[in-house]
């Protein structure tokens, strides 16, 4: 039985917000994980191939809604939850409660929840520091890993400077523009309508602590309490035989080049189709989430 953090005090978004989202139908589920609501997105048929997409900072599940309806009509089923403090899932206030290690107890949780295998995960920014200590921590549950603009530092690795920039922003910044922040991201933008989806779950600035704090706790430096979690987690993946593809963009100041370690290093990335999504951006799910969607479902149909 998992230990979670006991969380008192909580904002949760009125469904209202979330009326008239573009291409974006999808009915959310919840679950409790320690208190906190926990919401999802489950489509496509209950016995397909499972698809976990994890999603970063400061997005939610709205940023697949491009990879969806692909990875549906292939016959996946596709979970997409929304990371404590996004999307509607609840969003704690105080920014003590949002640490790494309390990031992944409650996705975890909400794995066991769910009570999947054979699991394909996709992860990137975040989405990629949360799933990839998910996969290594509960590796039966994983079959096969897909990792885009992400990894799993360990704070002793160079830092690009675009992430200082934006570490700092997050600080220091008295303006938090969400959907903006998201559309700075891509390299193609975003329409008018988008941003205000991404703007949709931070009714003010009392919602937002979460994406706040989320860049605060990436692990750039030795002394970083998450270090020898992730440096175990690491582990793992050393060892990993399991099918591993990596689908970095070619735009992204921040993870440029960061495939080469996990296909150097990862067993199972040997002698997969690895393919850089050429003029995306940092959220690649926004700019060619069709492409990416149609080499996870190769991905996972060869392997």
């Amino acid at each position: 039985m998992r230990t979670l953090p006991h969380i008192q005090h909580v904002l949760r978004t009125p469904e209202e917000r979330f009326n008239n989202l573009p291409d974006f139908p999808y009915q959310p589920h919840y679950t409790d994980i320690g208190g906190l609501r926990v919401a999802h997105i489950d489509e496509g048929p209950k016995d397909g191939p499972v698809v976990l997409l994890m999603h970063g900072e400061p997005a939610w599940s709205f940023l697949y809604r491009k990879m969806i309806p692909v990875l549906v009509n292939a016959g996946m089923r596709v979970l997409v939850p929304d990371q404590v403090g996004f999307g509607r899932t609840d969003k704690p206030t105080l920014r003590s409660d949002y640490t790494y290690a309390n990031h992944v107890q409650w996705m975890s949780a909400w794995l066991e929840s769910q009570n999947l295998s054979g699991i394909t995960l996709f992860c990137q920014d975040w989405g990629s520091l949360i799933g990839l200590r998910m996969a290594a921590e509960m590796p039966e549950r994983f079959d096969r890993i897909a990792l885009s603009n992400g990894g799993l530092p360990t704070g002793t690795g160079k830092v690009p400077r675009a992430f200082h920039i934006w570490r700092a922003f997050a600080i220091y910044s008295p303006w938090f523009p969400i959907g903006k922040i998201v559309k700075t991201g891509c390299a193609k933008g975003l329409t008018d309508t988008e941003v205000a989806a991404y703007n949709a779950p931070y009714p003010n600035r009392r919602y937002k602590v979460g994406a706040r704090v989320f860049p605060t706790l990436v692990p750039i430096d030795p002394s970083n309490p998450a270090r020898e979690a992730n440096e175990r987690a690491w582990d793992v993946f050393k060892a990993w035989q399991k099918p591993f593809i990596t689908l970095f963009s070619t735009r992204d100041p921040v993870t440029k080049g960061g495939q080469v370690m996990w296909q150097k290093k990862v067993p199972g990335a040997a002698g997969q189709n690895h393919t850089q999504i050429r003029g995306a951006g940092h959220f690649v799910q926004e700019d060619k989430g069709v492409e990416v969607a149609e080499a996870l479902v190769a991905f996972i149909q060869t392997n």
